[in-house]
C-alpha cells in the first residue's frame, strides 16, 4: 500500500520567499559581517546562534499561526534532530581542520562554502527521497533499517576515529590534480611557477561536503519519519544546516567534553528508525516523539556534564 500523499503548506510563493530569505542571510553573513577573514570569538559564535535558533522559532511560531500545532510541531521536531545529528558533523570538522592545519581565521570560508554545497545536495536528497517515498511504500522500511543499523554501529564504535586522508574522494582528487602543502591565504587554488594548484583549504573544503553526503544519509530519512511534507522537510534541515557554522565555533573548544552525546545520538537514530519500521503497525505522535528525542539528547548531555573527569593516576616514586 502506497503512502498516503501529503498535502505539503508549501505554496510556490512561500518556497520562492524561503529561498530568497536563505540567499539574503547567506549574502548579508559572507558579504557583510565575515567580508575580512577572522577567527570567530565565543560571544560571536554565541550571538549567531541564537540569532538562527530565534530565526526558527519565529519560523515555527509563523507555522503554528497559519496551518495548525501539527505542521509546527512535525517543523520543530524535525528541527531538533536535525540540530542534534548535526553536532556529530562537528565531531568531524575538528579533525578535518586539525588535520590539514586550518587556522581558525580561515575556517569560517571552509564551512559557508561547505554548507552551501550542502544546502544544495540536501535539496536534491529531499526531493528524490520524498518521491521515493511517495511512490514505493516499501522504501520507508529500507530507510528505517539505516537508520536503526546506522545507530547501533554508532552504540559499537565508542572510539571512532577518523583521517581526512583515507578520504576516497580527497584520494581521487590528489589523482588528477596536483596540490601543494602550503596555504595561500584565503585562496582555494594558488600557482606554483606556472602550474594551478590545489592548497589544503580546498582539499578541507572536499572533506567537508563530502563528510555532510555521509550525514544525510541519516539525517534525511530521519525527518522523514516525521512528516512527508516536503517544504517541513527542507525548511526544517535547511535551518538546522544554517546555524552549523555558528554552533561549530561554539562547541569546537569543549565538543570533548560531551562523551556521552553521541550516544544519546545512536539511540535517537535508533528510536527514529523504529518509529519508521513500525510506521504501519502503530504511528507515534509527533509531540510523544519530540519529547522521546529531547529526553535522550538532554539525558546525554546531562550525563556527559555530570561526569567527572579523568585523572592520570599519581605517578609512583621510585
Amino acid at each position: 500500500m502506497p503512502l498516503a500523499v501529503v498535502e505539503s503548506i508549501g505554496s510556490p510563493l512561500l518556497w520562492g520567499g524561503f529561498l530568497v530569505f536563505v540567499l539574503a542571510m547567506l549574502a548579508l553573513d559572507l558579504g557583510v559581517f565575515h567580508r575580512k577573514a577572522h577567527a570567530v570569538s565565543l560571544k560571536e559564535a554565541a550571538i549567531w546562534s541564537a540569532v538562527w535558533i530565534s530565526l526558527a522559532a519565529a519560523f515555527a511560531a509563523g507555522v503554528h499561526v497559519w496551518y495548525g500545532p501539527e505542521r509546527a510541531l512535525e517543523f520543530t521536531t524535525g528541527y531538533v534532530i536535525e540540530k542534534a545529528l548535526s553536532v556529530d558533523n562537528i565531531f568531524v570538522f575538528v579533525v578535518i581542520f586539525s588535520y590539514f592545519a586550518i587556522p581558525n581565521a580561515l575556517q569560517h570560508r571552509v564551512l559557508f562554502w561547505g554548507i552551501l554545497g550542502a544546502l544544495l545536495m540536501r535539496a536534491i536528497f529531499i526531493v528524490v527521497g520524498g518521491a521515493f517515498l511517495a511512490k514505493f511504500h516499501w522504501a520507508i522500511y529500507v530507510f528505517g533499517a539505516i537508520l536503526v543499523l546506522t545507530g547501533i554501529k554508532l552504540l559499537l564504535a565508542r572510539d571512532l576515529h577518523y583521517n581526512p586522508a583515507s578520504n576516497p574522494v580527497v584520494r581521487l582528487f590528489r589523482r588528477f590534480f596536483p596540490v601543494t602543502g602550503h596555504l595561500d591565504g584565503q585562496r582555494f587554488f594558488t600557482r606554483e611557477g606556472a602550474k594551478l594548484v590545489a592548497t589544503p583549504l580546498f582539499l578541507a573544503l572536499l572533506v567537508v561536503e563530502a563528510t555532510d553526503v555521509v550525514f544525510a544519509v541519516d539525517s534525511i530519512p530521519a525527518i522523514f519519519a516525521i512528516t512527508q511534507d516536503p517544504f517541513i522537510v527542507f525548511t526544517s534541515n535547511i535551518f538546522a544546516i544554517l546555524g552549523l557554522r555558528s554552533l561549530y565555533f561554539l562547541l569546537a573548544g569543549v565538543i570533548h567534553k560531551f562523551r556521552y552525546l553521541k550516544l544519546g545520538l545512536a539511540l535517537v537514530l535508533v528510536f527514529v528508525g523504529g518509529k519508521m519500521l513500525l510506521a504501519d503497525v502503530y504511528k507515534v505522535p509527533v509531540g510523544a516523539s519530540l519529547a522521546v528525542i529531547g529526553g535522550i539528547l538532554g539525558l546525554s548531555v546531562l550525563a556527559s556534564l555530570l561526569r567527572r573527569p579523568e585523572t592520570k593516576p599519581a605517578a609512583s616514586e621510585p
